[in-house]
């Protein structure tokens, strides 16, 4: 019902935080090593995927050869 407000309009409030304790090195330290984790962690995971698709893919050839 803005058409009958005759007073100033309300205005946003402004958000202004500043972190007390920021180490920008330290943040920097931190997000390369979580992604030598993160990329270690996918390989790991590849290994095992290429594992299961094998195990996999002899299940289903020795099915069809009983069949």
């Amino acid at each position: 019902m803005g058409l009958f407000s005759f007073g100033t309009r309300k205005k946003h409030k402004r958000f202004d935080y500043e972190p007390r304790y920021y180490n920008p090195e330290k943040e920097e330290d931190l997000r390369y090593r979580m992604r030598i984790k993160r990329k270690s962690r996918h390989n790991r995971r590849d290994k095992s995927g290429l594992l299961y698709l094998l195990i996999l893919l002899m299940l289903v050839g020795y099915i069809y050869y009983l069949l």
